[in-house]
């Protein structure tokens, strides 16, 4: 074998192997699901305490079971985005996962391409980000007009960005399909 074959297998082979780094990000990215799934379960459960001592100040007690609730669900919805990426990761470097596929009804961590693991991804930012700006707003307190005005501009914004995201993911689907 030619001397600058040889060189061009060892070098592709050792890019090959390469991609295996990518299991350093698999597994940090799962060690922080369950950590961050722990603690939303943490904050559901100070919600759940709190609800029993509900009958002190009323609306302060329900904001903070409100708050808590919500903040748990904002640690779980991360959590989701770096299971997301965690799998996503996996699938297109190292292997796919049998496992998953075994079972044909769920699809949603089934990932084909870096852009198709960047959208799934970005939606899931996108609600967590709501979650959070609900979370904000279940503290604020309203002392006159202009924080309702704010308020109803942000609302409507949020809900123009997912409509536009659901449009262009509709969008995508379609023009896929006509291909």
């Amino acid at each position: 074998m030619r001397f600058d074959k040889r060189v061009e297998q060892v070098t592709e082979n050792l890019l090959w192997a390469v991609r295996f780094l990518a299991i350093i990000p698999v597994l940090f990215g799962l060690i922080s699901v369950i950590n961050l799934f722990l603690l939303g379960s943490l904050e559901i459960i100070e919600a759940i305490k709190q609800y029993s001592h509900l009958h002190e100040n009323h609306s302060q007690a329900i904001t903070k079971v409100m708050t808590n609730i919500i903040g748990g669900i904002d640690l779980y919805l991360i959590g989701i985005v770096l299971m997301i990426f965690s799998f996503g990761i996996y699938e297109l470097f190292i292997s796919k996962i049998d496992v998953g596929r075994a079972n044909k009804e769920i699809r949603i961590l089934e990932i084909h391409s870096l852009d198709e693991l960047k959208e799934k991804v970005l939606k899931v930012i996108v609600m967590v980000l709501v979650v959070s700006f609900f979370k904000q707003v279940t503290a604020m307190p309203i002392q006159n007009y202009q924080d309702i005005l704010y308020l109803a501009i942000s609302i409507i914004l949020i809900a123009a960005s997912s409509y536009l995201m659901h449009k262009s993911h509709s969008g995508n689907q379609n023009k896929s399909s006509h291909e």
